[in-house]
């Protein structure tokens, strides 16, 4: 029997699979096969998710394991900050380490535990970068600019002015006001651009923010390969970096900006030096259920309720808890 774990930040909810405790490793189809049917709120259990977040050995020196997501349609992600501070604390708990670094597609990053956000609700903080603003980095094309900050586009809405970033995943925010942060254009945009399309040839993450005062934002996220998403980590950190970019009378480097979302809040930390931006992205890292499994069962892709072995954990108890005190 091979134990999962159903996890989450900021209600960015995952299955975590470690690889390194199977007899045999999962293919890359198999792990696709897999993510569609056990996140799928109707084939899967647990009501779904919006990914499966793969732990598997890493090569690289100094390197304390691999993550790797697999999207709820398949489609592999090169990061997920929501989802690497939930493997942060897998791989700290495994080993007794509480600061290292995990192996995503494109970097190593740093993770360490931090204080819990509040009574059981542990807390962790994770390298976001790197960080590339160029139009190839994306891709876009076809948009008159070769870079998009706070800039005009009507291609894509009028009246709203847009930006566009890498952090690797790659990310368009635009700042507006409350009515039409709520409005019906994020789902139609973020539909659109993750379509077939003559702008964002691999699709994008689209993010609606409204600026709530000095280091406060709120952030929804049409998120490529998933749809509407309760938060999305690398969203958060690249609209924190575009709030401080284009509103540096609100948004300051160096400090902790809070990063409210549908599923909770979050802090961010921006680095630059030397030309390069990072981020800091700090949030909670809860474990709500263990799911023990056949490990045939995996590579059949058939997990369902019927076939596992369900443990619930208190842990969302006390996440709900924490969410009830806090306000945008």
């Amino acid at each position: 029997m091979v134990t999962l774990l159903k996890v989450h930040g900021s209600m960015n909810q995952f299955f975590i699979l470690d690889q390194t405790l199977l007899d045999q490793p999962l293919t890359d189809d198999e792990l696709k096969k897999l993510a569609m049917q056990m996140t799928n709120s109707t084939t899967g259990i647990l009501n779904g998710a919006d990914g499966i977040l793969v732990v598997d050995q890493s090569d690289h020196p100094d390197v304390l394991g691999k993550m790797r997501v697999i999207n709820a349609d398949s489609s592999e992600a090169s990061m997920c900050g929501n989802g690497l501070r939930t493997v942060a604390r897998y791989l700290a708990e495994k080993t007794g380490r509480n600061s290292f670094k995990v192996e995503t597609m494109y970097a190593d990053l740093q993770v360490r535990q931090e204080s819990d956000f509040a009574t059981g609700v542990p807390a962790f903080a994770v390298e976001i970068s790197p960080v590339k603003f160029d139009k190839t980095a994306l891709p876009f094309d076809n948009l008159g600019h070769e870079r998009l900050l706070d800039t005009w586009v009507p291609e894509l809405a009028p009246g709203l002015k847009f930006s566009s970033l890498a952090v690797p995943n790659p990310h368009l925010i635009s700042f507006m006001d409350h009515d039409q942060l709520m409005g019906d254009l994020l789902g139609e945009l973020g539909a659109r651009l993750n379509g077939e399309n003559p702008y964002y040839p691999d699709g994008v993450n689209v993010n609606f923010a409204e600026i709530l005062g000095s280091n406060r934002i709120f952030v929804k996220t049409f998120e490529r390969g998933v749809g509407f998403t309760n938060a999305c980590g690398t969203g958060m950190s690249a609209t924190s970096l575009a709030f401080a970019l284009t509103h540096p009378d609100l948004g300051k480097f160096e400090e902790p900006i809070s990063v409210f979302n549908p599923g909770g809040m979050v802090k961010t930390i921006l680095h630059e030096s030397q030309g390069q931006y990072w981020i800091e992205l700090i949030g909670n890292a809860t474990e709500t259920h263990q799911i023990q499994v056949d490990e045939a069962l995996l590579h059949q892709a058939k997990v369902t309720t019927g076939q596992v072995t369900i443990s619930e954990t208190n842990e969302q108890a006390a996440y709900d808890q924490f969410i009830s005190t806090i306000k945008p």
